[in-house]
């Protein structure tokens, strides 16, 4: 495993690291969770990333005392979360739902330190935009959850390039915090984003990215090939909005494809689909997800792929999946 900086700041985190969305809590108990972090820690993953609205907040419940019970020395692992969706514990979610206020920011990254059980955040995130905030609002309380001792670094996901700037301009004219990374989908099929909208960024302002989605939610993978199969991530309950990406014809045969140049390689498609996106210098860290033990150690065999993907092979890949991605 290799580390790269974030972004121009001096934070390592490792080439792939290990998310919690849709697993934890739905389909990864605590006994599970400790034993994938583990494992992931043993193969050099140092930064493990989660969000508030993840299982309506039970993901950093199950991530918390899986530390707890691993007892690792705090400063050996970098873990996140992210704000913005709220978890409309009311019937009155007015200023804690689908919001960056103040009001909002400064309460919920005291509830997220209290689910999970840690002191602090290496790394908190907005995990949408607010166009309903000013974004000097957003900056200022974002900076303070790092003065007050309570986050190292913040950042943004899925925000506009435009966006970002705008709240790094903010934060430049106040001498405040400034965003350091940017987690923003990445794969195969979705790379418009990294590639051509963020270009300017990486110099401009050092942005950093911590991708999620290497596999398209499964897609890259090739078990959606012949449909959904039972126990699968677009059988979920409210994973349905999926499904029509994961059954895409067009994709499904590119896959296919894409099977071919794996089995040549010596890996599975996964690991291609994985080592594709960590062989983008601008990514910092590749999040992957996993709900079984055998699924996140084939996951991790992705770091071995990375030597094999030579221009030849990138220009295989990029001839199959090029014409199919937005």
């Amino acid at each position: 495993m290799q580390y790269r900086r974030l972004g121009r700041s001096g934070l390592q985190v490792s080439e792939l690291s290990l998310g919690s969305w849709v697993t934890y809590h739905n389909q990864v108990d605590v006994a599970a969770a400790r034993e994938m972090l583990a494992a992931a820690r043993d193969a050099g993953v140092n930064f493990f990333d989660n969000a508030e609205v993840y299982a309506g907040g039970k993901s950093e419940v199950v991530m918390g005392e899986a530390f707890k019970a691993l007892k690792w020395p705090r400063l050996s692992y970098i873990v996140s979360t992210k704000f913005y969706w709220g978890l409309n514990q009311d019937s009155q979610p007015v200023n804690h739902k689908n919001t960056l206020n103040r009001k909002y920011l400064m309460q919920a990254i005291d509830g997220s330190l209290q689910r999970i059980g840690l002191d602090y955040f290496d790394l908190v995130y907005c995990h949408r935009s607010d166009p309903n905030t000013p974004i000097e609002e957003t900056v200022w309380a974002m900076s303070d959850m790092i003065s007050r001792g309570k986050a190292q670094y913040w950042g943004t996901s899925e925000w506009s390039a435009d966006e970002i700037r705008a709240a790094w301009d903010v934060a430049e004219r106040h001498h405040l915090q400034k965003p350091v990374m940017e987690q923003p989908q990445y794969n195969l099929f979705h790379r418009r984003r990294v590639e051509q909208e963020y270009a300017r960024l990486y110099e401009d302002v050092g942005l950093g990215l911590t991708t999620w989605s290497p596999l398209a939610s499964g897609l890259l993978t090739g078990k959606y090939r012949n449909g959904v199969p039972a126990g699968s991530r677009g059988t979920l309950d409210g994973m349905g909005f999926l499904v029509k990406g994961l059954t895409d014809a067009a994709k499904n045969s590119a896959v296919t494809q894409l099977g071919a140049v794996a089995k040549e390689l010596d890996c599975s498609l996964g690991q291609l689909a994985i080592a594709w996106a960590a062989r983008n210098p601008r990514v910092s860290t590749v999040i992957t997800g996993a709900s079984r033990l055998s699924q996140l150690k084939d996951n991790l065999g992705a770091v071995d792929v990375l030597p094999k993907l030579t221009p030849e092979v990138m220009t295989r890949v990029e001839a199959i999946t090029a014409p199919l991605a937005d």
